[in-house]
C-alpha cells in the first residue's frame, strides 16, 4: 500500500479499507510511524508479535472491514492505563509491570475492532498539566518543538496531532485531555466521571479521575466515546448516565467577564476568545468566575493533594524514585489532616452552591482551554506556578461532575493554537457535542497541523433526545450473526449488563439463525440473563423494531441496576417445549456450550 495519510481520522482509515488496503498493511504503517516519530511520544510500542496477534484476533472474529464499529482503527493508550501484556509505567520505570487484563475501556475498543499501537508518555503518575514530568522524555508541540505539549496526557496527545493514529486514550483529573488538545490543536473530550468505567486505570486523584478521549474531530471523539462508556459494576466510580439535553434554541452561553480574562500575557489569546464566543451566535451572558476559581485553587493548595497521595502509597514506589518536582507535591500531602479533608469536602459543596447559581444564569460555559502555552525552558525554570496557571480554566470541573469538550479555536500571529473548552452538567455529554462541533467548524483551523482539513459531520445523532436504547439479548449480540442489522442502522453499543432475576432464556426451535426468547417470569429468581443496551437513532430504531418478526416483539425490560429499558420480549407460548438455557446465564454462554458439546 502507498504510506497513510498525513493525518488519520475514522473517515481516513475506513477509505483505506474500502479502497482494498489490508489491515496487516495499514496497522504496519501506523506502526512505522510510532517507531520513526519523537521517541518520547510513546514509553511501549506496541511489538510486532503483539500487532500480528491483534490483526489475527480480528479477523478470526470478524474477517470483513467495516464489520465493527472500529475495525482495524490504530489507537494509542496512556501509559497509565492497563493494554493485556504491555508493561504499564506511569512513567516511572520503578513502577513498571506488565498489566495482566485490559482496563475496561480498553477492552471494549478492541472489542469494536481498534488496535493498540502503543502506550504513550505523560507526567510521571498523572501529576501535572505539562508534559515535562517524564524521565522517557519530554513530548513536544506539533508545531514547535520549543514549545510544551501540555499534559499529563501529553504523548497521546501529540500521537493523533502528528497523525501516529487515529484517536487516543488521556485521562483528565484536572484538565489533562483538554490542554494538551488545546495546544495541538485537536479536540480533547472529558466526559462527566464515572461515564467511562476507570477500572484498570492506575488512579491518581480516585475520586475524580476519569479517562478521556484525543482525536481531530468531536464526530470521531464521541463515536470512541459511546464505544467506550457504560456502567460498571465492578468499577465503585462508575455511575448510571442520566443524560441531560441542552437547549437547541435560545442557548444561553457563560462567558468570563472582562476582568476575569487572564491569559498570562498573551493579549492574542484575548481577541482569540472573544471571536469564539462571537461565532456560536449563542445568548452570552457573563459570570463570575470567583467560585469556580477557588473550586481550581482547591485541587492543588487544599487536602485533594493527600488523595494523590493516597493513590501513590498504594504502588510500593519510594518517593525518592520519582521526578523532583511530582515528588515534592506528593510530600505536601503530609501537611494535611483529616480535619483539613472535611473543612475543604465542606467549602466545596458551599462553593458549588455558588457555581450552581452561576450555571443558573447560563445552559454552557465556553472558556479559553488555557490561558497560554509556555516553552519548555519556561516550564522547567518554574514548574509550579507555570503549571498552576495551565490549569485555571479547568481545574474545577471534576470537583463539580461536569461535562467538558476542547476543541480548536483559532491561532495566534506566531502560528501557535488557541483552544477554548465547551463546560456543561454532568451527563450532557451528548448534547454539548452538538455546541463543540460548531464552535470548532466556525473556527475554520483545521485539525492539528493541517487548517484546510475537512471537519465530519456528527453520528447520528450526538443528542440524547434523538436517540432510544434497546436491550437486545441473543443473535444481535455483540460479534453474534444479526449484530451487523444494528451497526447498519447507526447503533452503537451503549453498556454490556445483566437483565433482573425475574426472566428466563429459551432456544426457540427452527429460527434461523438460531434465536433466544426473553420471557418474564414473575417471582423468579434466576442468574440474570447478560445483555447489551444499544443505543440507535430513533430512524433507526422504528425500522428495526418494524422488522422483528414473531414471537418476538419489544417491550421493557427491567435491569439488573433497575433501570427498565426497551428490549427483545418472547411471547409465553412459545416458550412452550422450547429447550430452557437460563442456567447458562446468557444466549453467549449458551451456544458455546452446545458448540462445545457437538463437537
Amino acid at each position: 500500500m502507498s504510506d497513510l495519510p498525513r493525518l488519520l481520522d475514522l473517515a481516513a482509515i475506513r477509505a483505506l479499507y474500502a479502497g482494498g488496503c489490508s489491515v496487516q498493511d495499514v496497522i504496519a504503517a501506523a506502526a512505522r510511524r510510532a517507531e520513526d516519530a519523537d521517541p518520547s511520544i510513546f514509553i511501549t510500542r506496541s511489538p510486532s508479535a503483539y500487532l500480528m496477534a491483534a490483526v489475527e484476533a480480528l479477523l478470526a472474529r470478524a474477517p470483513e472491514p467495516g464489520s465493527l464499529p472500529l475495525w482495524g482503527v490504530p489507537f494509542a493508550v496512556k501509559d497509565n492505563i492497563d493494554v493485556a501484556g504491555l508493561p504499564t509505567t506511569c512513567a516511572c520505570p520503578a513502577f513498571s509491570h506488565v498489566a495482566e487484563a485490559d482496563a475496561a475501556v480498553v477492552q471494549k475498543l478492541i472489542e469494536a475492532g481498534a488496535i493498540v499501537i502503543g502506550k504513550t508518555n505523560l507526567d510521571q503518575f498523572a501529576t501535572g498539566l505539562n508534559g515535562t514530568r517524564s524521565p522517557y522524555g519530554i513530548p513536544r508541540s506539533v508545531f514547535d518543538p520549543a514549545f510544551i505539549s501540555g499534559g499529563s496526557s501529553s504523548g497521546s496527545a501529540v500521537a493523533v496531532a502528528a497523525g501516529i493514529v487515529c484517536f487516543s486514550l488521556g485521562t483528565d483529573t484536572a484538565g489533562s485531555g483538554r490542554v494538551p488538545a488545546a495546544f495541538n490543536n485537536i479536540v480533547g473530550i472529558k466526559p462527566t466521571s464515572g461515564l467511562l468505567s476507570t477500572r484498570g486505570l492506575v488512579p491518581a486523584c480516585e475520586s475524580l479521575d476519569c479517562i478521556s478521549v484525543f482525536a481531530l474531530s468531536t464526530a470521531d471523539g464521541v463515536t470512541v466515546r459511546r464505544l467506550a462508556e457504560g456502567y460498571d459494576p465492578a468499577d465503585p466510580w462508575s455511575r448510571i448516565a442520566e443524560p441531560r439535553t441542552l437547549p437547541r434554541d435560545g442557548l444561553r452561553l457563560g462567558v468570563l467577564a472582562p476582568a476575569d480574562r487572564d491569559f498570562c500575557g498573551r493579549s492574542a489569546h484575548a481577541a482569540l476568545y472573544a471571536q469564539a464566543i462571537a461565532r456560536t451566535g449563542a445568548e452570552v451572558v457573563e459570570i463570575d468566575y470567583a467560585p469556580f476559581r477557588e473550586v481550581a485553587a482547591l485541587l492543588y493548595e487544599g487536602a485533594w493533594v493527600a488523595e494523590r497521595q493516597a493513590a501513590f502509597e498504594d504502588t510500593g514506589v519510594s518517593i525518592e524514585a520519582l521526578d523532583p518536582v511530582v515528588g515534592g507535591i506528593f510530600a505536601r500531602a503530609a501537611s494535611f489532616s483529616a480535619t483539613d479533608a472535611f473543612r475543604g469536602l465542606h467549602r466545596l459543596e458551599t462553593l458549588n452552591r455558588r457555581c450552581q447559581a452561576e450555571f443558573d444564569k447560563a445552559d454552557v460555559l465556553l472558556l479559553p482551554t488555557a490561558p497560554r502555552t509556555f516553552t519548555v525552558e519556561e516550564m522547567l525554570a518554574e514548574p509550579v506556578l507555570r503549571n498552576s496557571q495551565l490549569g485555571l480554566y479547568t481545574n474545577f470541573c471534576n470537583l463539580l461532575g461536569l461535562s467538558a469538550i476542547a476543541v480548536p479555536a483559532g491561532f495566534a500571529a506566531d502560528g501557535l493554537p488557541f483552544g477554548v473548552t465547551l463546560v456543561g452538567p454532568g451527563f450532557a455529554d451528548d448534547s454539548l457535542a452538538r455546541l463543540a462541533d460548531r464552535v470548532h467548524r466556525a473556527s475554520d483551523c483545521g485539525c492539528a497541523t493541517e487548517q484546510g482539513t475537512i471537519i465530519p459531520p456528527l453520528p447520528p445523532s450526538a443528542d440524547p433526545e434523538d436517540r432510544i436504547e434497546l436491550v437486545v439479548v441473543g443473535a444481535h449480540l455483540s460479534d453474534m450473526p444479526l449484530n451487523h442489522e444494528l451497526v447498519a442502522l447507526g447503533g452503537q453499543l451503549a453498556a454490556r449488563t445483566r437483565s433482573s432475576p425475574e426472566y428466563r432464556l429459551f432456544a426457540l426451535p427452527g429460527t434461523v439463525p438460531p434465536k433466544p426468547g426473553l420471557v418474564f417470569s414473575p417471582g423468579a429468581n434466576g442468574p440474570g440473563i447478560e445483555v447489551e443496551v444499544w443505543s440507535m437513532p430513533a430512524a433507526g430504531f422504528g425500522r428495526f423494531v418494524a422488522a422483528i418478526p414473531g414471537p418476538l416483539g419489544v417491550g421493557r425490560i427491567k435491569l439488573a441496576n433497575g433501570r427498565s429499558v426497551s428490549g427483545f420480549l418472547c411471547e409465553q407460548w412459545a416458550s412452550e417445549g422450547a429447550e430452557e438455557c437460563t442456567q447458562y446465564g446468557g444466549w453467549r454462554a449458551y451456544v458455546a456450550n452446545r458448540a462445545t458439546v457437538l463437537s
